[in-house]
């Protein structure tokens, strides 16, 4: 019987060049990837490339477009609002702004279409054929802020072979106290519809409940903010559709238009609390954040002195003197003397907690045409337009003390345009092109004084702090790659990329009237709330030139192993920050928001290796790289900006995949590399001298492993899987403070899975997260704010039976 595992390793592939048939059946296929803007073998490709087929992603239970970093070592994950705006953090590249003017520095791509706003690395993931995951500067070819690297989406397209398409039905079960349910619905359809078109749609709805309890109104502070306060968190509704038609009139040419849509409504970020404390030398300064020992009661710790009763790092909110409180209301609890229940376990109490609160919503456009030329090169536009929408809202304690809310919204569009021409004579492979991409971004963030609050005695409460920003960013850029064999088995590698950046930046800092929970930063701003002059304005602008550039040797050693060794120049270009009045002011007012471009020289060599008739591979880097005004993100108080520090890491990453015998296949991978940003203040303004500091949302040390076995059984095939993912602990603050740090972990999938004999039907019980694992996400320091630091985790153990049909 021919093994129809999905994680043979031929599975891997975008396009199975070579069939398997008769005596080769138990051979490696080839893998077909565009890393490079055309078609490659993968163990041919001098870049560091992990690739995921369809199927692979569903059997490792991917449902958004991060959860494959989990599989993927080298490749974590940072953002805010506790996952509901998460992006990619690759080799320690990273940046986690929570405010949607920037682009993150690790690039997505749908289909080549680029996602501009950091909030659209988060989506949901359906009929994909594969994706690929490139480690390291992708300036040359990708070009738009690769400097970390850059994961590439591509979606099944139509084809004339007939109809096609698949409906797959899955319900779970979590297990925490709220017995929250999830259901997914997931289909497509694909068909011939003439002789010259075919179409294909694909859609998606999920249907999670809340998973982390609220207890609310247990140890509640001040009244609620709001009707519905309190609910559970972690629910949500999505619904996401995509229609392809391809055109083809003939053999040289072919046109596709792609249409998607995608809508969120979710509840609040599902934070958690735990408490923390402060310390601070004999001046007052804050120079580390513990977490709360269980007798004390100050609300910082200053050696002998008052117990830190004062202001902490130019925050506005005086602990103590602020609130009016002597000290702490219980030992070992936040200021206002809340303990969770059950620490890291999925049960709370919060008030400032509703569901359907928040939502994002994306639609776009993608043409894409390909046509061959006379002269045998290959021109292909691509043509992309996106629209982004999404207000979403976290408590700023993940407590029962109505304090203070944060609120993140955006609205924006993307238009990217790029031509491309490909060609090859006898010793070369060339690519050559131009791009052009707008990106128009109006963002509201901001912290929200609800009714009931602490603020409440304020003089214009209840009230949004609130930051409105406009950033338009017109970049151009020209590049070109060309491949040149030296010999037959010695190429060389050479592509440079020219950029002129455009950007225009409007800001208002300002107090707005709140008029509920679920609307931010309406009407117009009260006229000096903050004193004379306020409302703060600015209005800047920039233009740069930049470049991106790659030099490498590829050898072919034999047919079944590559070395190669290059050396890579990425770019990230400036921008402006969007702060929160607190960072804006202790950050040093308009001469903090502007912040310089980033550039990266890249160092790496590695190999690919194919063993035993084609059954393994064996791939494995080394690099190190060199960082100039690297993009920081310095969080202090209850905001941050931006900031220019230089950089080094060097670190090395091995992937070997095997199928040893008929239906067995192996997988494992670990990565490991040292990461430093240098002369780190603790603050703007800061007496103490800078330190060299860890990024954050960088662990050192990962892994992960899967192991799938297949055999005949009970009238089809039964497939029993296991696979771990591991990773070290990392800071998500970037001061390195010690209880802004979380734990290594290690989580563990299983899951049976039993196809029918012509492959149709498909059975699968499974659990993830086996063991239950606290696994942090994303965490904020609001020590001097609430005592407290946000804390998320991944979800907890998920029991789930799902049925698919395949035609």
């Amino acid at each position: 019987m021919k093994n129809r595992s999905v994680f043979k390793l031929g599975s891997l592939c975008a396009a199975l060049t070579v069939p398997l048939t008769g005596a080769a059946q138990n051979l490696l296929e080839e893998v077909t990837v565009t890393a490079q803007k055309r078609e490659q073998n993968l163990q041919d490709v001098g870049i560091a490339i992990t690739v995921f087929s369809g199927d692979q992603v569903r059997a490792l239970g991917v449902q958004q477009s991060f959860d494959i970093a989990g599989f993927t070592p080298g490749v974590h994950i940072s953002g805010n609002i506790a996952g509901q705006n998460t992006q990619f953090s690759i080799r320690g590249v990273t940046q986690n702004d929570f405010n949607d003017i920037i682009e993150a520095p690790n690039a997505a791509y749908l289909d080549e279409g680029y996602l501009a706003v950091a909030q659209a690395q988060t989506f949901a993931v359906y009929d994909i054929e594969r994706l690929e995951i490139l480690k390291g500067p992708q300036g040359t070819l990708f070009g738009r802020n690769a400097t970390g690297g850059l994961i590439h989406y591509i979606s099944n397209k139509p084809n004339f072979d007939g109809t096609e398409g698949y409906l797959d039905f899955q319900v779970g079960e979590f297990d925490t106290p709220a017995n929250a349910n999830q259901m997914v619905i997931e289909g497509a359809l694909g068909s011939a519809l003439t002789e010259t078109v075919a179409g294909r749609v694909a859609f998606r709805y999920k249907e999670q409940d809340g998973y982390l309890k609220n207890l609310y109104p247990d140890s509640a502070f001040l009244g609620p903010p709001g009707p519905g306060a309190g609910a559970d968190l972690g629910g949500q509704e999505d619904k996401s559709a995509r229609g392809t038609l391809l055109f083809q009139p003939d053999d040289k040419m072919q046109a596709m238009v792609s249409l998607n849509y995608s809508k969120s409504e979710l509840s609040t970020g599902p934070y958690q609390s735990k408490p923390t404390i402060g310390i601070l030398d004999e001046n007052g300064e804050l120079i580390n954040v513990i977490d709360m020992p269980a007798d004390e009661t100050r609300f910082t710790i200053q050696g002998d002195q008052d117990g830190g009763a004062n202001a902490i790092d130019g925050s506005s909110f005086l602990p103590g003197a602020g609130i009016g409180l002597p000290s702490r209301l219980a030992p070992g609890a936040d200021f206002f003397g809340y303990i969770d229940p059950d620490g890291k376990d999925f049960t709370f109490s919060g008030d400032f907690a509703f569901e359907d609160q928040a939502f994002t919503e994306t639609w776009g456009i993608n043409v894409n045409l390909q046509y061959e030329l006379s002269s045998g090169v290959q021109f292909t536009s691509i043509t992309d337009f996106k629209d982004y929408e999404k207000l979403l809202f976290i408590d700023v304690d993940a407590a029962p003390a109505n304090q203070l809310a944060n609120y993140a919204g955006v609205d924006a569009t993307s238009f990217t345009q790029e031509f491309r021409l490909n060609g090859e004579t006898e010793r070369t492979r060339w690519v050559a092109g131009a791009f052009y991409l707008n990106i128009d971004t109006t963002s509201d963030n901001g912290l929200k004084a609800p009714v009931n609050s602490i603020a409440g005695s304020a003089p214009f409460a209840p009230v949004d702090i609130g930051v409105v920003a406009d950033l338009e960013t017109n970049s151009y850029s020209v590049f070109g790659q060309v491949d040149y064999d030296l010999t037959e088995t010695l190429t060389l590698t050479a592509g440079a990329r020219l950029i002129q950046e455009e950007k225009d930046f409007d800001l208002l800092i300002a107090i707005f009237p709140s008029f509920d929970s679920f609307s931010v930063n309406r009407g117009e701003p009260i006229p000096n709330a903050f004193g004379a002059g306020s409302p703060y304005t600015n209005t800047d602008d920039s233009s740069d030139t930049l470049w991106t550039g790659k030099l490498q040797l590829d050898w072919h050693y034999t047919e079944d192993l590559l070395l190669y060794a290059g050396i890579n120049r990425g770019v990230k270009a400036g921008s402006f920050n969007a702060p929160l009045l607190g960072a804006f002011l202790g950050a040093g007012g308009d001469e903090s928001l502007p912040y310089d471009e980033e550039i990266l020289v890249s160092y790496e060599g590695g190999f690919k290796k194919s063993f035993a008739g084609g059954m393994t591979r064996l791939n494995g880097t080394a690099f190190y790289y060199d960082y100039s005004d690297y993009q920081s993100f310095l969080f202090v108080g209850v905001g941050g900006v931006v900031q220019n520090n230089d950089a080094r890491t060097y670190g090395a990453e091995l992937e070997l995949q095997t199928s040893p015998m008929d239906g067995l296949d192996i997988m494992l991978s670990t990565a490991w590399f040292d990461a430093t940003v240098k002369d780190v203040p603790l603050r703007r303004g800061s007496p103490l001298p800078p330190r060299d500091v860890k990024p954050t949302y960088a662990p050192e040390l990962q892994a992960a492993g899967l192991i799938r076995y297949q055999w005949p059984a009970l009238g089809g095939d039964l497939a029993v899987q296991a696979d771990f993912s591991y990773s070290d602990e990392f800071f998500y603050n970037l001061r390195n403070f010690d209880a802004d740090k979380f734990d290594s972990y290690t989580i563990y999938n299983t899951s049976l899975v039993w196809s029918s004999t012509d492959s149709q039907w498909q059975a699968t019980l499974a659990v993830r997260n086996l063991t239950d694992e606290r696994a942090g996400t994303q965490g904020f320091d609001l020590a001097s704010l609430c005592g407290c630091n946000e804390i998320a985790f991944r979800e907890p153990r998920l029991y789930s039976v799902a049925l698919r049909y395949e035609f």
